[in-house]
């Protein structure tokens, strides 16, 4: 599709927003003729852009390396241009946010001739987990570069034959990380050779794998140097489970009690060590059962920073697990039950009623069956957040009808709802354009039951939150969008107002492209 096509295509979404009025005509002429000043052509080109029909030419022009742009998914006819473009920061750019092929990155690493960008390239893909060709791979593994090659190591889906080679690497910092990557396609004497290398960080490093599955000792743990890491992570013997016991670091002890491959039974003996972190570790192993889960005394402040046990998380499809689990006496445990999306009625009403309403709220945030007055309970105390956005008040069982009664309530939170109430008008949302709270003063602001004058008084508001959901206010007059279109700091935003006509976002176009 050719520009011309695209831009019809992009004006014709404005079809029926503006309605054609012949004695606005001088008004929108205003906006071209040079009368109220010059069109700020590059913030409307930047606007434009972000319309999935964007002419390429147009968002050609736009896109610059970094761009919030690259966050779009770009037209095929665009991104094939920008893919092969002359800036490596294009290139970067693309290959790292745009959602690609695996063909399409291999033809990428397959054309660069930029060492530099090569290998940044290599790197995204590691970074990301991207997968590639069978020749991609090949070109990374035998690529002259050892800082490629090394890259190459940790690519996801590199065929084994390739790990293997890079096994035996010529350069020795490739081989080593190789060998310890390809470890579980290693043979015994390629095995053996990582093990007995003279360089004590490499011989540690195939130490950890090697005691995944053979038990290591107390010996071999000093006598290599090895740290916490080897205890938190190894199959240990039995001696070094009863000397990090009696260890005198509480850190250490802790690492035990974190190590999954240790006997429950014998994590279990540090039921009641003094150090509140060892019993916090102790207190999430998957192993115990929620009897021994409760028997274990935990220091728990609900408003700190806690990290969920993500194996909760792989039981959420489980409905036994998800009601066994419901029941922990463990808070962290059921917050991990609440993020679940569904659950079944049983468990959602439980933790419904959770006494932490850090349960509540994730039940909120993330569960598809959360009932509609636990919902209204959160929304009371919790405001959002930028990871839920909008939760709980757009959760699809929150309740419309009746919130205008919090109007007056003495809770902000609450007040802000009412404008959520179908039967909410004018006179409500200007009320509350006064309110003491900013949140509600800026959810009145964006009330589009607001009379218009007052949207184009609040564009002068000394709150830059305000001024910008007035600028959306659907009642804005030809003469005022005339203004916001002119100013460079707000015509990007002014260019899809419903106000504006389809006619005018034509010839705002035709002069953008150009």
């Amino acid at each position: 599709m050719d520009d011309t096509g695209n831009a019809g295509s992009l004006a014709a979404t404005a079809e029926g927003r503006g309605t054609e009025d012949p004695e606005q005509d001088a008004v929108w002429d205003a906006l071209f003729d040079g009368t109220r000043g010059e069109p700020p052509l590059d913030a409307w080109a930047e606007a434009f852009a972000f319309h999935p029909d964007a002419p390429p030419s147009l968002l050609l022009r736009a896109l610059e390396p970094r761009s919030l742009l690259f966050h779009r998914r770009f037209p095929p006819h665009v991104l094939e241009t920008v893919l092969v473009h002359r800036d490596p920061r294009m290139r970067l750019g693309a290959f790292e946010l745009q959602p690609l092929t695996p063909e399409q990155r291999s033809r990428m690493i397959l054309a660069e001739t930029d060492e530099r960008t090569r290998r940044q390239l290599a790197m995204i893909a590691g970074e990301y987990r991207h997968e590639l060709t069978e020749e991609a791979y090949e070109r990374l593994a035998s690529d002259p570069s050892a800082r490629i090659r090394s890259e190459a190591v940790g690519l996801t889906g590199l065929p084994v034959r390739l790990a293997l080679r890079l096994a035996e690497d010529p350069d020795p910092g490739v081989r080593a990380y190789a060998r310890r990557t390809a470890w579980d396609h290693l043979g015994p004497a390629a095995r053996r050779a990582v093990l007995d290398d003279p360089r004590p960080e490499i011989r540690r490093a195939a130490l950890l794998l090697h005691h995944r599955d053979h038990p290591l000792t107390t010996a071999v743990l000093e006598a290599e140097g090895l740290d916490r890491e080897a205890v938190r992570n190894c199959l240990l013997a039995d001696d070094l489970v009863d000397h990090v016991l009696r260890h005198p670091d509480a850190s250490w002890r802790a690492a035990l009690a974190d190590n999954v491959r240790v006997r429950a039974e014998d994590a279990f003996r540090l039921r009641d060590d003094p150090d509140p972190a060892v019993r916090g570790c102790l207190a999430l192993r998957p192993d115990l059962t929620e009897e021994q889960r409760a028997a274990v005394e935990i220091d728990f402040t609900p408003e700190g920073r806690h990290f969920l046990p993500l194996w909760v998380f792989d039981l959420h499809d489980d409905p036994g697990a998800m009601r066994r689990l419901a029941r922990s006496a463990h808070p962290l445990v059921r917050r991990a039950v609440a993020r679940a999306r569904r659950l079944p009625a049983d468990v959602v009403e439980r933790l419904a009623r959770d006494e932490d309403r850090v349960v509540q709220l994730f039940l909120a945030e993330s569960c598809d069956d959360a009932p509609a007055e636990m919902l209204l309970r959160v929304a009371a105390w919790w405001s959002g957040s930028l990871s839920f956005p909008g939760r709980p008040g757009n959760h699809p069982n929150f309740p419309r009808e009746g919130l205008l009664r919090f109007a007056d309530d003495p809770n902000p939170n609450l007040r802000r709802l009412a404008l959520h109430d179908p039967a909410a008008t004018p006179d409500v949302a200007e009320r509350l354009l006064d309110d003491p709270d900013p949140d509600v003063r800026y959810r009145a602001a964006a009330d589009p039951r607001l009379p218009a004058a007052t949207a184009v008084r609040l564009l002068t508001h000394p709150d830059d939150r305000i001024r910008h959901a007035a600028h959306h206010h659907p009642g804005l007059p030809a003469d005022v969008l005339v203004g916001l279109l002119l100013d460079p700091e707000t015509a990007e935003c002014a260019t899809d107002h419903p106000g504006v006509p389809e006619r005018v976002v034509r010839r705002m176009l035709d002069l953008a492209v150009r």
